[in-house]
């Protein structure tokens, strides 16, 4: 037994255990683990909090990107809807015009319908007229019937005319 070397080893073992445990050895082992836990939990704590304050972030992220959504939805709406307005009121003033350069264009066309009406009625009656005015003429050959003759072309353009 005393020449194994196993146990030789055991004896040493056991007397640097009993130097370590008399020197404070395992105070100061316990001390590091110790030390070492609270270093791991207060890491642990840290990365929780951030964590909650990157969900907090995350959530106002969301929030805000909603909102803008929202936000763009009803801008979009808004401008659609102006839009529509805009060629409801374009189509409007066009019927309007085309109603009016019709109404004009109409008046034009009655007032040429008129002058022509009356043109044709002074040629007309210009017309009548000289064949008045040769007739009468070749059935009154005397002075006096030129003179007569003369008289009433004259009032009958001047009524004609008037």
């Amino acid at each position: 037994m005393f020449r194994s070397p196993e146990f030789w080893v055991a004896v040493a073992l056991v007397i640097f255990l009993a130097i370590a445990w008399k020197m404070g050895a395992f105070k100061t082992l316990l001390a590091g683990l110790d030390n070492r836990s609270r270093r791991i939990q207060a890491e642990l704590d840290e990365a929780k909090r951030l964590r909650e304050e990157a969900s907090r972030v995350l959530a106002d992220y969301t929030a805000r990107r909603e909102a803008a959504d929202r936000e763009a939805n009803a801008i979009v709406a808004t401008a659609r809807e102006e839009a529509e307005r805009v060629a409801q009121e374009a189509h409007d003033r066009l019927t309007e015009f085309v109603k009016r350069r019709t109404a004009a264009a109409e008046q034009k066309i009655a007032q040429a319908e008129t002058a022509a009406a009356q043109q044709v009625r002074a040629a007309a009656a210009e017309a009548a007229v000289k064949i008045s005015e040769t007739v009468l003429r070749d059935q009154m050959k005397t002075g006096g019937a030129d003179a007569l003759m003369a008289r009433s072309l004259g009032e009958a353009r001047a009524k004609l005319h008037a």
